[in-house]
């Protein structure tokens, strides 16, 4: 199941890591993606913290943290093409993988909750 957070990220449980991405809503706002910073693994994170830079033609943006936990792997593949972000953003675009150190946090957006806070901001 994947989870929303409210800085545009989102967190999908795979056995016991969590993938994060940033969100369709995120990508479409930046553009074409030209460009990641991407966590070292190891780094320890808490929800919320800024982790990743991406920049687009738009604009550089922070990537924060869904949840808290320890980056255990990234997904190198975006050094080299970082336009994933904008074609496969919830899939191959997936910037890194966290060994969470707790429950999920309860401020997490299920789709619907997402959509509705998406449309708030409009």
């Amino acid at each position: 199941m994947t989870k929303y957070h409210a800085e545009h990220t989102w967190v999908r449980i795979e056995g016991d890591t969590a993938v994060v991405g940033i969100t369709v809503h995120a990508q479409d706002a930046l553009g074409d993606v030209v460009f990641v910073d991407l966590p070292e693994p190891g780094r320890v994170v808490t929800v919320g913290e800024a982790i990743a830079v991406v920049e687009s033609v738009k604009a550089a943006s922070d990537v924060y943290a869904p949840i808290s936990g320890r980056v255990t792997e990234v997904n190198s593949a975006l050094v080299d093409e970082p336009a994933l972000i904008n074609s496969e953003p919830t899939g191959a675009g997936w910037f890194f993988k966290i060994a969470p150190d707790g429950a999920m946090p309860d401020d997490l957006m299920d789709a619907n909750a997402y959509a509705a806070f998406v449309e708030s901001l409009a």
